[in-house]
């Protein structure tokens, strides 16, 4: 990601500072990011671990400028790319200034759950508490049991607020982006008033390739790929062209990506072209390839174009 640069506008008392959202795998996290920016910086998808590196959204409140940062879901890394995730997800809570644990009311794990409130401890971080899907918790059973995951929480002294929200509604969300605001610093704004988010062009391009993978594949090799953008130009009428590679550690793999008669390939490649055109407000003309290269999970470029750190063995 690029540095921020600090952006001083006259004569307004000005707030600005960083809140990391963290919680367990597939709890809602870029969802609710997308929501309290206003709109799509990040991917998802029913995936859990679908989000790899740190992602940084930009929300305006008056103002106030929050900078929130959509980090991978804690939980026992098993793998180098395990790994490194986590460790992302860690070291953002670490950097920001105000930390939001979201939890998933529906479908929460306790040893989940249990981990990320043991980091919290061991960073010596209170959090602002933020109870997710509560709009599904409506019947008698359903709210006993959400007021009472929530007050044994804060029995644990970890936590500043809470909240009750529904990321896909917004149900809460606005109050929740009030109260966030509240707890900024004063200080210049790091980014333009009008910029949404604080990742490459290239890296977004690929994240939304690889968005429709996940979801054109299902359940066959998500984990096992991953994309990025080779190549990016920008043509004299305007359009853009896109060139992306997609890596898989098999042949066997490749053939899943491809499809029958490279339908799988097609379809995807149609999906990423419309968002990225919507996104980028311009004719975009795709072009995906699949390459095979073995255990690209131990490779330090890839993580480099991911966006993370190489973790040791």
């Amino acid at each position: 990601m690029s540095e921020p640069e600090n952006i001083d506008v006259a004569d307004r008392q000005t707030k600005c500072g960083f809140v990391a959202i963290i919680g367990a795998p597939n709890a809602g996290k870029s969802t609710l990011l997308n929501a309290l920016v206003g709109s799509k910086v990040t991917i998802v998808t029913h995936k859990v671990q679908t989000t790899r590196a740190r992602i940084r959204g930009i929300a305006m409140e008056g103002d106030t400028q929050i900078v929130f940062v959509d980090t991978p879901g804690i939980f026992k890394p098993k793998r180098r790319l395990d790994r490194a995730m986590v460790n992302a997800a860690w070291g953002g809570a670490g950097d920001a200034d105000v930390v939001i644990l979201l939890v998933d009311t529906e479908r929460e794990r306790a040893e989940d759950l249990q981990r990320v409130l043991e980091g919290l401890r061991e960073q010596g971080r209170k959090a602002v508490l933020v109870l997710n899907k509560a709009d599904v918790m409506t019947s008698e059973k359903g709210r006993e049991k959400l007021l009472k995951l929530a007050a044994e929480l804060n029995e644990t002294g970890l936590f500043i607020k809470t909240f009750m929200i529904s990321a896909l509604s917004g149900d809460g969300v606005a109050d929740l982006k009030t109260y966030i605001a509240s707890l900024m610093p004063k200080g210049a704004w790091h980014y333009p008033e009008d910029q949404a988010a604080d990742v490459p062009l290239r890296s977004l391009a690929a994240e939304v390739t690889r968005e429709k993978l996940y979801l054109r594949l299902h359940d066959e090799l998500p984990y096992e790929l991953t994309v990025e953008t080779e190549s990016w130009e920008q043509k004299k009428d305007g359009s853009i062209r896109i060139q992306q590679v997609i890596f898989v550690q098999r042949d066997s793999q490749k053939k899943i990506v491809l499809g029958a008669g490279g339908q799988t390939i097609k379809t995807v490649g149609q999906l990423a072209r419309k968002d990225l055109e919507d996104m980028l407000e311009a004719k975009v003309h795709l072009f995906l390839f699949v390459k095979v290269r073995e255990n690209w999970g131990d490779d330090r470029e890839r993580y480099r174009e991911m966006g993370l750190d190489f973790p040791k063995d």
